[in-house]
């Protein structure tokens, strides 16, 4: 079986919790499944479960290099000159990250509000990235956008290998077919 969550903001990415924040039992039915890589309790967007030992392996082990995609508004406008350095790869407390493809976008129509919004300020500009990485440290995506002086203010996970949100809402779960269509 393989379970796609469109995790909200503020879900821990564990079915249990002693002190008694919101966890994937919240919104995951399915008994016995289990998470396919993470993300972080202030990161939203796609996790997949799964009952399948080898299919969660294959998902979430760095060496099968499965791509991520993420759609991350940051603060600042980025130059070119940061874009290229995050495509080329940035070096971090734990070592050079490998070369990520990154864009930047408009803010996406299928965009839902976040709860709770993010902070506003009228003199600080913000922009739109699509960050596709193919490996996945911890808070990865953070840590290379500020080290390019653009602080994350919204991190989406919008896609695992072939796998996507698909209009998927927030704490929405779907049961998928294991073999990606694309």
């Amino acid at each position: 079986m393989l379970v796609a969550l469109n995790k909200p903001f503020g879900v821990l990415c564990q079915f249990t919790d002693e002190a008694g924040r919101r966890t994937l039992a919240d919104f995951v039915p399915q008994k016995g499944v289990y998470a396919a890589g993470r993300l972080d309790h202030d990161s939203e967007g796609l996790l997949l479960l799964t009952d399948d030992g080898k299919l969660q392996h294959r998902l979430a082990d760095p060496r099968h290099k499965q791509p991520k995609t993420y759609v991350v508004q940051v603060e600042g406008l980025p130059s070119e000159e940061a874009l290229e350095r995050l495509r080329r790869g940035v070096t971090l407390n734990d070592g050079p990250t490998l070369p990520a493809g990154v864009e930047a976008i408009d803010e996406p129509e299928w965009l839902w509000p976040r709860d709770p919004p993010v902070r506003f300020r009228k003199t600080v500009p913000e922009r739109w990235l699509r960050i596709v990485l193919r490996e996945g440290r911890n808070r990865q995506v953070r840590r290379m956008t500020a080290a390019v002086g653009l602080p994350t203010l919204r991190l989406i996970r919008e896609a695992v290998g072939g796998y996507g949100l698909d209009g998927l809402g927030p704490g929405d779960v779907r049961i998928i077919d294991p073999e990606p269509s694309r």
